[in-house]
């Protein structure tokens, strides 16, 4: 019974404590699960048409290329706009995308362009709704209750993780990948509704400087990204790491399909499998009292070590067991990464570093997208040992860069405030 105490206090503080963070948390749960069917179905509906891991490679590719393109706005943006309207018209948008991707399915156009088009105009919309979603938690909880309600996001979408696939997989073998879409998009209605609804003044000010030109203010994200040595060693290996080992939407329907031989339960099995693993890694790592650079370093490594296990496994459950600790190091990792830099940031910076820590893990896609599509068409395991060796040299890196400062609040000396650990990510 104490240590129900001691879970519940630590683990839901943020939803007990603020009523617009209950509402978002609550809008999510419904829209993640249908993001996750969309997903899945998307990269299925491509190497159904296809038949090519390489094509599948090219759809992320146009996912992710606006990131590259337009992120770092997105972030600058989200210092200067009112960030509930804008998640409002980004979430509208998203769901305009999926349906027309419902369309497109019920209706057997079997063109690849459309299929790409319509991703890269999601990945628009996603260049300026990512950096919002992430600025606006410290509006919604506070700075104090930060890195819980970050946590908090992070278990929800690694449970959404274990259900969308799984529900997709079950869609697609029985009335066809049309519905995973047509779902998605009214799952947007519930976060819509809930930001509509919130109340205005419980928002925690923001802090930002709305008068600084946009240039002038995206250079001052990067000039303190660059001189902060901790927000350029995290960084520095999330760019890595994301680039060659997250490309899990590439490279798993390639392994269920080609080297498994499975079909699309399969495929939603061994996703499922990952998800499970990575809500069991967000829990755990939400329910520390702190963040470290060492727990950090150790997830990173375990991550790559736990993909190069992948790489040699030929059967399902040999598969899903290595995809389950996979999981689990990859939420650790990502969670400490993002909960380390957002605790660097102050106030006034915190939408444009999370635009930058959001281009750094999303606009490493196109490149990564390629780069997986090319190995998997290789073969799946080819693609698991190249990520697996990049995370391994990551954490390697990471270790020589030491001494590097932990900013205040990753660590507790005696006396002081908890913190957890975060994570955001959408990129998988």
């Amino acid at each position: 019974m104490p240590a129900l105490s001691i879970f519940d206090a630590q683990i839901f503080a943020s939803l007990r404590r603020h009523r617009n963070y209950r509402l978002y948390f609550s809008g999510q749960l419904v829209s993640q699960i249908g993001t996750w069917l969309q997903n899945a179905a998307q990269a299925w509906l491509v190497l159904s048409i296809t038949n090519s891991p390489e094509a599948v490679g090219v759809l992320s590719f146009f996912l992710y290329l606006p990131y590259a393109i337009l992120g770092l706005i997105g972030g600058a943006l989200a210092d200067r706009w009112d960030r509930q309207r804008m998640i409002i018209i980004t979430q509208t948008l998203m769901a305009l995308c999926a349906a027309a991707l419902a369309v497109v399915a019920y209706m057997h156009v079997d063109s690849i362009a459309v299929i790409d088009t319509i991703a890269f105009v999601r990945g628009t919309v996603m260049a300026f709704n990512n950096p919002t979603r992430q600025a606006i938690m410290i509006q919604l909880v506070g700075r104090a209750e930060l890195p819980n309600a970050i946590a908090l996001n992070s278990s929800l979408n690694n449970a959404t993780r274990i259900i969308g696939p799984a529900i997709a997989g079950v869609l697609i073998a029985s009335v066809g990948v049309g519905l995973c879409f047509a779902l998605n998009a009214v799952s947007f209605i519930a976060v819509i509704f809930a930001l509509m609804i919130m109340r205005r003044d419980e928002f925690f000010p923001t802090g930002s400087n709305t008068r600084t030109p946009l240039i002038k203010s995206i250079k001052d994200g990067l000039v303190y990204a660059r001189r902060t040595k901790t927000v350029a060693v995290v960084l520095t290996m999330l760019f890595i790491i994301a680039t060659v080992s997250i490309n899990f939407q590439v490279i798993l329907p390639v392994m269920a399909r080609n080297t498994l031989h499975g079909t699309a339960q399969t495929y939603g099995f061994i996703w499922s499998m990952f998800g499970l693993g990575a809500f069991v890694g967000a829990v755990s790592a939400a329910s520390r009292k702190r963040v470290s650079r060492r727990l950090l370093l150790w997830a990173a490594a375990g991550f790559g070590l736990a993909q190069l296990v992948v790489a040699t496994q030929g059967t399902v459950i040999g598969v899903s067991i290595a995809l389950f600790v996979t999981g689990i190091c990859y939420s650790i990792y990502t969670s400490s990464s993002n909960s380390i830099v957002q605790l660097a940031v102050p106030m006034h910076l915190q939408g444009r570093i999370a635009g930058l820590y959001n281009y750094v893990f999303l606009a490493s896609g196109p490149l990564g997208s390629l780069l997986a599509g090319w190995l998997a068409e290789r073969g799946a395991p080819l693609a698991f040992l190249a990520g697996g060796v990049a995370a391994v040299v990551m954490a390697f890196f990471g270790y020589t860069q030491r001494p590097w400062p932990m900013p205040t609040g990753t660590h507790r000396p005696r006396r002081r405030r908890r913190n957890q650990i975060a994570s955001v990510t959408q990129r998988s």
